[in-house]
Protein backbone atom coordinates (compact mmCIF):
# COMPACT_ATOMS: atom_id res chain seq x y z
CA UNK A 1 0.00 0.00 0.00
CA UNK A 2 1.24 3.53 -1.14
CA UNK A 3 2.25 5.78 2.02
CA UNK A 4 2.05 8.70 0.65
CA UNK A 5 -1.98 7.77 -0.15
CA UNK A 6 -3.74 9.89 2.86
CA UNK A 7 -7.95 10.39 3.21
CA UNK A 8 -9.41 13.00 5.15
CA UNK A 9 -13.45 11.60 6.08
CA UNK A 10 -15.30 14.60 6.93
CA UNK A 11 -17.93 14.11 9.98
CA UNK A 12 -18.63 17.33 11.37
CA UNK A 13 -22.24 17.46 9.97
CA UNK A 14 -25.77 18.02 11.50
CA UNK A 15 -27.59 15.91 9.40
CA UNK A 16 -30.90 18.25 9.76
CA UNK A 17 -32.28 16.96 7.02
CA UNK A 18 -33.13 13.29 7.86
CA UNK A 19 -34.58 14.77 11.46
CA UNK A 20 -36.17 13.33 13.55
CA UNK A 21 -33.70 10.20 13.53
CA UNK A 22 -30.46 12.57 12.72
CA UNK A 23 -30.57 14.92 16.12
CA UNK A 24 -27.60 17.64 16.51
CA UNK A 25 -25.70 15.05 19.47
CA UNK A 26 -26.00 11.96 17.26
CA UNK A 27 -26.32 12.81 13.45
CA UNK A 28 -26.78 10.69 11.03
CA UNK A 29 -22.67 9.92 10.39
CA UNK A 30 -22.54 7.94 13.67
CA UNK A 31 -26.40 6.20 12.61
CA UNK A 32 -26.98 2.73 11.23
CA UNK A 33 -29.42 3.97 8.48
CA UNK A 34 -29.05 1.08 6.53
CA UNK A 35 -29.85 -1.24 8.68
CA UNK A 36 -26.23 -2.81 8.11
CA UNK A 37 -24.89 -3.55 11.83
CA UNK A 38 -22.58 -0.56 11.47
CA UNK A 39 -22.80 3.07 10.86
CA UNK A 40 -22.64 5.13 8.09
CA UNK A 41 -19.04 6.59 9.48
CA UNK A 42 -18.05 3.14 10.01
CA UNK A 43 -18.68 1.75 6.48
CA UNK A 44 -17.09 4.73 5.19
CA UNK A 45 -13.80 4.19 7.34
CA UNK A 46 -13.90 0.51 6.32
CA UNK A 47 -13.72 1.69 2.54
CA UNK A 48 -10.88 3.90 2.70
CA UNK A 49 -8.74 1.54 4.87
CA UNK A 50 -8.83 -0.64 1.83
CA UNK A 51 -7.45 2.39 -0.26
CA UNK A 52 -4.88 4.33 2.21
CA UNK A 53 -3.02 2.97 5.25
CA UNK A 54 -5.58 2.84 8.16
CA UNK A 55 -3.07 5.47 10.12
CA UNK A 56 -3.04 7.78 6.95
CA UNK A 57 -6.97 7.92 7.35
CA UNK A 58 -8.14 11.26 9.19
CA UNK A 59 -11.65 11.91 10.47
CA UNK A 60 -12.29 15.71 10.65
CA UNK A 61 -15.14 15.89 13.07
CA UNK A 62 -16.58 18.39 15.87
CA UNK A 63 -15.33 19.31 18.86
CA UNK A 64 -18.84 17.61 20.47
CA UNK A 65 -18.21 14.46 18.11
CA UNK A 66 -15.37 13.35 19.51
CA UNK A 67 -15.64 10.91 21.73
CA UNK A 68 -18.42 9.19 19.32
CA UNK A 69 -16.07 8.97 16.68
CA UNK A 70 -13.26 7.48 19.09
CA UNK A 71 -16.10 5.02 20.17
CA UNK A 72 -17.04 4.34 16.76
CA UNK A 73 -13.65 3.96 15.26
CA UNK A 74 -11.54 2.33 17.86
CA UNK A 75 -8.59 1.87 16.05
CA UNK A 76 -8.16 5.77 15.40
CA UNK A 77 -4.88 7.00 17.60
CA UNK A 78 -6.30 10.97 19.22
CA UNK A 79 -3.91 12.37 16.61
CA UNK A 80 -6.40 11.31 13.57
CA UNK A 81 -9.51 12.83 14.93
CA UNK A 82 -9.44 16.25 14.30
CA UNK A 83 -11.81 18.84 15.88
CA UNK A 84 -13.28 21.69 14.63
CA UNK A 85 -14.44 24.61 17.02
CA UNK A 86 -16.65 25.72 14.81
CA UNK A 87 -18.46 24.81 11.92
CA UNK A 88 -17.23 26.69 9.50
CA UNK A 89 -17.93 24.44 6.06
CA UNK A 90 -15.75 22.21 3.94
CA UNK A 91 -12.95 24.68 2.81
CA UNK A 92 -11.37 25.30 6.58
CA UNK A 93 -12.10 21.71 7.52
CA UNK A 94 -9.86 20.90 4.33
CA UNK A 95 -7.52 23.88 4.91
CA UNK A 96 -6.74 22.24 8.65
CA UNK A 97 -6.39 18.85 7.31
CA UNK A 98 -3.61 19.75 4.92
CA UNK A 99 -2.20 21.59 7.80
CA UNK A 100 -2.21 18.90 9.90
CA UNK A 101 -1.17 15.86 7.10
CA UNK A 102 1.61 18.67 5.49
CA UNK A 103 3.78 18.14 8.99
CA UNK A 104 4.06 14.48 8.53
CA UNK A 105 4.64 14.39 4.37
CA UNK A 106 4.95 17.22 2.16
CA UNK A 107 4.54 14.57 -0.89
CA UNK A 108 0.74 13.42 0.49
CA UNK A 109 -1.81 12.51 -2.36
CA UNK A 110 -5.10 13.13 -0.43
CA UNK A 111 -8.43 12.05 -0.97
CA UNK A 112 -10.97 13.98 0.64
CA UNK A 113 -14.71 12.16 1.40
CA UNK A 114 -17.98 13.10 3.17
CA UNK A 115 -18.68 10.41 5.83
CA UNK A 116 -22.49 9.91 5.16
CA UNK A 117 -21.95 8.25 1.49
CA UNK A 118 -23.87 4.60 0.42
CA UNK A 119 -21.94 2.80 -1.76
CA UNK A 120 -23.04 -0.58 -3.31
CA UNK A 121 -20.34 -1.60 -5.56
CA UNK A 122 -17.56 -1.24 -3.47
CA UNK A 123 -15.05 -3.11 -5.16
CA UNK A 124 -15.80 -0.28 -8.26
CA UNK A 125 -14.91 2.28 -4.87
CA UNK A 126 -11.53 0.74 -4.89
CA UNK A 127 -10.40 0.93 -8.21
CA UNK A 128 -12.15 4.34 -8.71
CA UNK A 129 -10.04 5.41 -6.07
CA UNK A 130 -6.78 4.05 -6.91
CA UNK A 131 -7.35 5.37 -9.94
CA UNK A 132 -7.89 8.93 -9.14
CA UNK A 133 -4.76 8.49 -6.84
CA UNK A 134 -2.98 7.60 -9.89
CA UNK A 135 -3.96 10.87 -11.86
CA UNK A 136 -3.18 13.16 -9.19
CA UNK A 137 0.29 11.87 -8.47
CA UNK A 138 1.22 12.54 -12.02
CA UNK A 139 -1.24 15.43 -12.95
CA UNK A 140 -1.33 18.78 -11.30
CA UNK A 141 -4.86 18.94 -11.06
CA UNK A 142 -7.92 18.86 -8.97
CA UNK A 143 -10.06 15.66 -8.88
CA UNK A 144 -13.98 14.98 -8.19
CA UNK A 145 -15.64 12.20 -9.09
CA UNK A 146 -18.53 12.76 -11.12
CA UNK A 147 -21.99 10.13 -11.16
CA UNK A 148 -23.74 8.89 -14.12
CA UNK A 149 -27.05 10.24 -13.46
CA UNK A 150 -30.34 8.21 -13.69
CA UNK A 151 -32.73 10.22 -13.26
CA UNK A 152 -33.27 14.02 -12.84
CA UNK A 153 -32.69 14.91 -9.43
CA UNK A 154 -32.52 18.13 -8.23
CA UNK A 155 -30.91 17.33 -4.53
CA UNK A 156 -27.71 16.46 -6.62
CA UNK A 157 -25.29 19.21 -8.01
CA UNK A 158 -24.05 18.57 -11.28
CA UNK A 159 -20.80 18.54 -13.07
CA UNK A 160 -20.69 19.53 -17.30
CA UNK A 161 -18.03 17.62 -18.35
CA UNK A 162 -15.40 18.43 -21.40
CA UNK A 163 -15.58 16.08 -24.66
CA UNK A 164 -11.85 16.20 -24.16
CA UNK A 165 -10.40 13.26 -21.73
CA UNK A 166 -7.24 13.33 -20.39
CA UNK A 167 -4.78 11.45 -22.81
CA UNK A 168 -3.66 9.07 -20.18
CA UNK A 169 -6.72 8.77 -18.20
CA UNK A 170 -9.66 8.05 -20.59
CA UNK A 171 -12.52 8.55 -17.96
CA UNK A 172 -11.36 11.92 -16.66
CA UNK A 173 -12.18 14.79 -18.73
CA UNK A 174 -11.40 18.93 -17.57
CA UNK A 175 -14.76 20.24 -15.81
CA UNK A 176 -16.75 22.69 -17.70
CA UNK A 177 -19.52 24.08 -15.26
CA UNK A 178 -20.58 23.09 -11.97
CA UNK A 179 -24.37 23.94 -11.22
CA UNK A 180 -25.93 23.05 -7.53
CA UNK A 181 -29.17 21.55 -7.03
CA UNK A 182 -30.91 22.75 -9.90
CA UNK A 183 -34.41 22.68 -10.37
CA UNK A 184 -36.70 20.12 -12.14
CA UNK A 185 -36.75 21.39 -15.68
CA UNK A 186 -33.13 22.22 -15.65
CA UNK A 187 -32.02 18.87 -14.52
CA UNK A 188 -34.55 17.30 -17.05
CA UNK A 189 -32.52 19.46 -19.83
CA UNK A 190 -28.79 18.19 -18.11
CA UNK A 191 -30.12 14.31 -18.08
CA UNK A 192 -31.28 14.39 -21.21
CA UNK A 193 -28.29 15.98 -22.86
CA UNK A 194 -25.72 13.23 -21.85
CA UNK A 195 -22.97 16.23 -20.90
CA UNK A 196 -23.65 16.17 -16.97
CA UNK A 197 -23.32 14.28 -14.11
CA UNK A 198 -24.17 14.11 -10.46
CA UNK A 199 -21.52 15.86 -8.00
CA UNK A 200 -20.43 13.31 -5.77
CA UNK A 201 -18.27 15.60 -3.45
CA UNK A 202 -15.53 13.28 -3.25
CA UNK A 203 -11.88 15.23 -3.92
CA UNK A 204 -8.44 14.02 -4.73
CA UNK A 205 -5.66 15.76 -4.84
CA UNK A 206 -1.94 16.14 -3.94
CA UNK A 207 -0.98 18.41 -0.51
CA UNK A 208 0.85 20.66 -3.02
CA UNK A 209 -1.55 21.18 -5.71
CA UNK A 210 -4.56 21.93 -3.43
CA UNK A 211 -2.07 24.08 -1.77
CA UNK A 212 -1.43 25.98 -4.34
CA UNK A 213 -5.27 26.50 -5.27
CA UNK A 214 -5.96 27.88 -1.46
CA UNK A 215 -2.89 30.11 -2.17
CA UNK A 216 -4.79 31.36 -5.10
CA UNK A 217 -8.47 31.53 -4.28
CA UNK A 218 -8.87 31.88 -0.83
CA UNK A 219 -5.04 33.04 0.14
CA UNK A 220 -6.59 34.38 3.77
CA UNK A 221 -7.79 31.27 4.85
CA UNK A 222 -3.99 29.29 4.27
CA UNK A 223 -3.00 31.84 5.96
CA UNK A 224 -4.90 31.52 9.38
CA UNK A 225 -3.53 27.42 8.95
CA UNK A 226 0.18 28.47 8.57
CA UNK A 227 2.03 29.01 11.67
CA UNK A 228 3.97 31.98 11.88
CA UNK A 229 6.16 30.42 14.77
CA UNK A 230 6.64 26.50 16.41
CA UNK A 231 3.85 24.89 18.13
CA UNK A 232 5.79 23.45 21.20
CA UNK A 233 2.56 21.75 22.85
CA UNK A 234 -0.67 20.68 22.26
CA UNK A 235 -1.95 23.21 23.88
CA UNK A 236 -0.09 26.10 21.41
CA UNK A 237 -1.61 23.70 18.48
CA UNK A 238 -5.05 24.29 19.97
CA UNK A 239 -5.21 27.70 20.53
CA UNK A 240 -3.82 27.69 16.85
CA UNK A 241 -6.72 25.79 15.33
CA UNK A 242 -8.89 27.84 17.39
CA UNK A 243 -7.90 31.16 16.43
CA UNK A 244 -7.47 29.96 12.63
CA UNK A 245 -11.58 28.58 12.58
CA UNK A 246 -12.42 32.04 14.49
CA UNK A 247 -10.84 34.44 11.96
CA UNK A 248 -11.96 32.92 8.56
CA UNK A 249 -14.78 32.84 7.03
CA UNK A 250 -17.57 30.36 6.12
CA UNK A 251 -17.26 29.04 2.81
CA UNK A 252 -17.40 25.31 0.57
CA UNK A 253 -14.37 24.28 -0.82
CA UNK A 254 -16.54 24.30 -4.26
CA UNK A 255 -17.63 27.90 -3.90
CA UNK A 256 -13.77 28.64 -2.83
CA UNK A 257 -12.21 26.73 -5.13
CA UNK A 258 -13.15 24.42 -7.46
CA UNK A 259 -15.44 26.83 -9.40
CA UNK A 260 -12.22 29.38 -10.57
CA UNK A 261 -9.69 26.80 -10.54
CA UNK A 262 -8.78 26.06 -14.18
CA UNK A 263 -7.37 22.71 -13.62
CA UNK A 264 -10.15 20.87 -12.25
CA UNK A 265 -11.16 17.23 -14.02
CA UNK A 266 -13.53 15.20 -13.08
CA UNK A 267 -13.61 11.16 -13.37
CA UNK A 268 -17.27 10.11 -14.82
CA UNK A 269 -17.99 6.40 -13.27
CA UNK A 270 -21.21 4.78 -11.45
CA UNK A 271 -20.52 2.60 -8.56
CA UNK A 272 -24.12 3.03 -7.13
CA UNK A 273 -23.83 6.03 -5.16
CA UNK A 274 -25.87 7.97 -3.06
CA UNK A 275 -25.22 10.45 -0.70
CA UNK A 276 -28.21 9.77 1.41
CA UNK A 277 -28.46 13.35 2.15
CA UNK A 278 -32.50 13.18 2.28
CA UNK A 279 -35.46 10.61 3.35
CA UNK A 280 -36.46 10.32 -0.15
CA UNK A 281 -33.01 9.08 -1.25
CA UNK A 282 -33.47 6.59 1.80
CA UNK A 283 -36.78 5.84 -0.15
CA UNK A 284 -35.03 5.13 -3.38
CA UNK A 285 -32.84 2.56 -2.05
CA UNK A 286 -35.43 0.66 0.40
CA UNK A 287 -37.44 -2.26 -1.21
CA UNK A 288 -41.23 -1.56 -1.46
CA UNK A 289 -44.32 -2.96 -1.37
CA UNK A 290 -47.06 -3.12 -4.45
CA UNK A 291 -48.39 -0.26 -3.66
CA UNK A 292 -44.75 1.98 -3.56
CA UNK A 293 -45.05 2.21 0.12
CA UNK A 294 -40.94 1.23 1.72
CA UNK A 295 -41.62 0.02 5.79
CA UNK A 296 -38.83 -0.10 7.66
CA UNK A 297 -40.31 -1.25 11.28
CA UNK A 298 -41.44 -4.91 12.14
CA UNK A 299 -45.28 -3.07 13.38
CA UNK A 300 -46.54 -1.10 10.48
CA UNK A 301 -49.96 -1.87 9.66
CA UNK A 302 -50.66 -0.25 6.33
CA UNK A 303 -54.15 0.17 4.66
CA UNK A 304 -54.11 2.23 1.61
CA UNK A 305 -51.27 4.02 1.35
CA UNK A 306 -48.98 4.26 -1.75
CA UNK A 307 -45.58 5.79 -2.41
CA UNK A 308 -45.13 6.13 1.61
CA UNK A 309 -41.90 5.84 3.35
CA UNK A 310 -42.02 4.40 6.79
CA UNK A 311 -39.57 4.44 9.13
CA UNK A 312 -40.11 3.66 12.78
CA UNK A 313 -38.35 1.70 15.71
CA UNK A 314 -39.46 -2.09 16.25
CA UNK A 315 -41.52 -1.58 19.35
CA UNK A 316 -43.61 1.26 18.06
CA UNK A 317 -47.23 -0.30 16.49
CA UNK A 318 -48.09 2.00 13.50
CA UNK A 319 -51.54 1.77 12.08
CA UNK A 320 -52.14 4.33 8.29
CA UNK A 321 -54.85 4.94 6.21
CA UNK A 322 -54.57 7.02 2.85
CA UNK A 323 -51.49 8.25 2.53
CA UNK A 324 -49.63 9.22 -0.22
CA UNK A 325 -46.09 10.52 -0.99
CA UNK A 326 -45.28 10.97 2.25
CA UNK A 327 -43.01 10.95 5.31
CA UNK A 328 -44.14 8.95 8.58
CA UNK A 329 -40.73 8.85 10.39
CA UNK A 330 -40.69 8.37 14.60
CA UNK A 331 -37.67 8.35 16.44
CA UNK A 332 -37.15 8.93 20.33
CA UNK A 333 -40.40 10.49 21.37
CA UNK A 334 -40.50 12.12 18.00
CA UNK A 335 -43.05 11.74 15.10
CA UNK A 336 -42.69 13.49 11.87
CA UNK A 337 -45.57 13.52 9.43
CA UNK A 338 -44.82 15.04 6.13
CA UNK A 339 -46.10 15.12 2.25
CA UNK A 340 -42.09 13.47 0.81
CA UNK A 341 -42.20 16.45 -1.95
CA UNK A 342 -41.91 18.87 0.61
CA UNK A 343 -39.02 17.51 2.82
CA UNK A 344 -37.06 20.39 2.03
CA UNK A 345 -39.05 21.80 4.48
CA UNK A 346 -38.07 19.59 6.99
CA UNK A 347 -35.07 22.04 8.08
CA UNK A 348 -37.96 24.83 8.61
CA UNK A 349 -39.56 22.84 11.01
CA UNK A 350 -36.21 21.84 13.20
CA UNK A 351 -36.22 25.45 13.66
CA UNK A 352 -39.58 25.56 14.72
CA UNK A 353 -39.61 23.00 16.95
CA UNK A 354 -36.70 25.01 18.31
CA UNK A 355 -38.12 28.11 19.04
CA UNK A 356 -41.15 26.31 20.52
CA UNK A 357 -40.09 23.30 22.60
CA UNK A 358 -35.91 24.13 23.01
CA UNK A 359 -33.66 21.66 22.47
CA UNK A 360 -34.50 18.68 24.00
CA UNK A 361 -36.31 17.39 20.41
CA UNK A 362 -33.31 18.49 17.78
Amino acid sequence: MNYNNYCVIMAGGIGSRFWPMSKTQRPKQFLDILGTGKSLLQQTFDRFAKVCPAENIYIVTNESHVAQVAEQLPLLSEKQILAEPQRRNTAPCIAFANFVIGKQNPNANIIVAPSDHLIQDEAKFTEVMLQSLDFTAKHNGLLTLGMTPSRPETGYGYIQVSENAVTDFDSISKVKTFTEKPDRATAEVFLKSGEFVWNAGIFIWSLSTINQAFESFLPEMLNYFTPKSELNSVIDEKRFIEHAFASCKSISIDNGIMEYADNVYVLSTDFGWSDLGTWDSLYELMPKDEQGNALKGNNILSFENKNTLFNVPDDKLVVAQGLDEFLVVESDGVLLICKKNDERKIREFVEEVKKRKGERYV
